[in-house]
């Protein structure tokens, strides 16, 4: 189960970073207007994207899991701290799931990050 655990959080963090890159590297209206709104369009939405992929694929290597974790932490915090001063929690009437997921999101990369620290070679 100590294995199994981290895997799993792993994976479900790379889904959820990875599932959300079409909608920003497609253009999707819901992901122009976040970013209309917080001034970063079209470059923060495809550097965030650029971002999520490089953080989702880094909690899919062993050795580079607790980068990943880090990488998605900043990338999810500066989401939140979006949504709560200038998106609101709620998003285009989506009943503040968006929020939900990024505030699942950063709590699970820093558990898989607690779990991984020992991995961290400068501390």
């Amino acid at each position: 189960m100590k294995k199994i655990l981290p895997l799993l959080l792993q994976i479900v963090v790379a889904i959820i970073l990875l599932k959300t890159l079409m909608f920003k590297f497609m253009a999707h209206p819901e992901s122009v207007y976040i970013f209309k709104k917080v001034g970063l369009e079209p470059y923060g939405r495809i550097g965030t994207g650029i971002t999520e992929c490089i953080a989702g694929v880094l909690l899919l290597i062993p050795k580079t899991v607790w980068i990943g974790a880090t990488i998605s932490l900043g990338i999810i915090g500066g989401a939140i701290m979006m949504h709560l001063t200038k998106l609101g929690i709620e998003v285009n009437n989506d009943k503040g799931i968006l929020f939900a997921i990024a505030v699942l999101t950063f709590i699970l990369s820093g558990v898989i990050l607690w779990i991984k620290r020992k991995e961290i070679k400068f501390f």
